[in-house]
């Protein structure tokens, strides 16, 4: 048993029973279009929560959190992801920035921003995607930051900053090195929200939602060098150590998902009859319980097995590109099949289903197009074919398993 002092197993059944018992109930709240009432409801809940002792399970210790290991912490993302608020509520959404600051910020910006972080006082925000360019391939990122006097210079534009008009600060990856190599030439700069030349242009919708995804503008922001994340260069080097846990995380909250659509949609072939006899009846209907089971079942085995490898020090890049396509699809594939069985309601707002739908299309498109995932793990796989190479020995990946 590590250091963590309660049992996951039970950490994460209380994690389910406040989700279905809390959570569920306030959904429609909190999405809904009065925004103090929602408000005001994410609080209630928050506060109930550090109640329960179930808030910032996964931050270290040493910055306030409950010091959950990793893999233990894997296991409770899955719960979480079963409602898009579940990580504001379990205070998880600053996880992986509370980490960032923590290992690369400066004492001064550590002490500002990581207590209140961690205990959910502020929000932070993180801005890597441009509108004009294709930020597939994030080296032709051109938002550029120049060093004037002791303090940067930031110009330029990003979107999809999620949350950035609650945020106190947004983490900015910027080109600070223009006559660097691709992958050492941008930093990563701490930009308060309230600096001058912050200017927020729109909450940008996504799929008829408004959902928190900003365009900001900046017009020659000035923030003191010591804004600055680690070293000049290392922006891409911070950037994978971020996005390597999180994809695992990603994963492992669609899994939730997956899985809330599953349970939707097995109460409504029971609850439904056609035809002289139950929808559960109709061979039709169990092929899409079968596939979905089978698909939900291999992408929880192939995401389990990336989160082990993360965890025993391997960058896993095979595994996290295979469980990024394919939790993606699987998350995709089961939320439709729920749709189709509950028939017309499934098109609306009655059951949380139209809203997952929407989710799950954003799902192959953010932290890297399925394109660029298949694209990298194909080029890995056929490198250790090359001239008689090795290969790809499937039975020692697995042997860390156990």
């Amino acid at each position: 048993m590590s250091e963590h002092n309660q049992d996951w197993r039970e950490v994460r059944a209380r994690v389910k029973t406040f989700m279905e018992e809390r959570i569920y109930a306030q959904e429609s709240t909190l999405q809904g279009e009065d925004r103090e009432a929602a408000r005001a409801a994410l609080r209630e809940l928050i506060d109930q929560a550090k109640q329960a002792g179930l808030w910032a399970l996964g931050h270290p210790k040493e910055v306030g959190g409950q010091g959950m290991p990793f893999m233990e912490y894997v296991y409770i993302n899955e719960v979480i992801g079963r409602s898009e608020f579940g990580q504001q509520v379990f205070g998880t959404v600053s996880h992986q920035d509370s980490i960032m600051l923590h290992l690369y910020a400066s004492p001064k910006w550590q002490a500002e921003y990581l207590a209140p972080l961690v205990n959910g006082d502020i929000y932070p925000s993180f801005a890597m995607t441009e509108p004009d360019i294709a930020s597939s391939d994030p080296t032709q990122l051109q938002t550029q930051a120049v060093l004037e006097d002791g303090h940067w210079v930031i110009t330029g534009r990003k979107w999809f900053t999620t949350g950035a008009a609650d945020a106190a600060y947004t983490t900015i990856m910027c080109r600070t090195e223009p006559d660097a190599a691709p992958h050492h030439a941008f930093s990563m700069i701490v930009v308060p929200t309230s600096a001058e030349g912050y200017n927020i242009v729109r909450d940008t919708p996504v799929l008829g939602m408004n959902s928190g995804h900003y365009e900001v503008a900046y017009d020659n922001i000035r923030v003191p060098e010591d804004h600055l994340l680690g070293r000049r260069g290392e922006g891409f080097m911070i950037a994978q150590k971020r996005l390597g846990p999180g994809r695992i995380f990603h994963c492992m909250r669609w899994l939730g998902q997956a899985q809330r659509a599953f349970d939707l949609m097995c109460e409504r072939l029971h609850s439904r009859s056609a035809f002289g006899g139950s929808l559960a009846s109709k061979q039709l209907m169990q092929k899409h319980v079968f596939d979905s089971l089978a698909e939900i079942q291999a992408a929880r085995q192939l995401t389990l097995q990336a989160a082990r490898r993360i965890d025993g020090g391997d960058p896993a890049r095979v595994e996290i590109g295979m469980i990024k396509v394919m939790g993606a699809t699987m998350l995709h594939n089961v939320i439709d099949r729920a749709i189709q069985v509950h028939g017309a309601m499934g098109l609306t707002d009655d059951t949380p289903l139209s809203r997952m739908y929407r989710h799950a299309r954003e799902a192959r498109i953010y932290d890297g197009p399925d394109e660029v995932h298949v694209q990298s793990v194909a080029r890995q796989l056929l490198k250790r074919y090359a001239d008689g190479g090795p290969g790809w020995d499937f039975g020692e990946r697995d042997g860390e398993m156990a």
